[in-house]
């Protein structure tokens, strides 16, 4: 239950960041409204503090959830940016899950 538990933590995560990065990329490149900054701002900092509720060392944290992120973008790629992922993105993504779990399911000494 705590695996999936931290594994959704991760995905909300990784969905809070790249919310906030996806609207001031609106804003600046599509023309978007400047209001988009206001959520972008709410998005980033929801992210950095969902980083805070995990309970092992922040950098394996980080570590292991840079392979959900990579997995979150692609998902976002295709539902979002109407791209459909290649099976590189597919084969890259399942790696860099495979990262995680490595990381986060491996054993410790303390």
């Amino acid at each position: 239950m705590v695996i999936l538990k931290t594994l959704g933590l991760f995905v909300v995560t990784a969905v809070a960041e790249i919310v906030g990065c996806y609207l001031p990329y609106l804003w600046l490149k599509r023309d978007g409204p400047p209001w988009l900054l206001l959520p972008a701002t709410v998005s980033l900092a929801l992210f950095a503090w969902l980083l805070t509720l995990h309970p092992t060392a922040a950098g394996r944290v980080y570590a292991a959830y840079g392979g959900v992120y990579v997995a979150v973008a692609i998902i976002w790629l295709w539902l979002v940016d109407g791209n459909r992922p290649t099976a590189w993105d597919l084969v890259g993504a399942a790696i860099a899950v495979t990262g995680m779990a490595i990381i986060m399911l491996g054993p410790r000494d303390a």
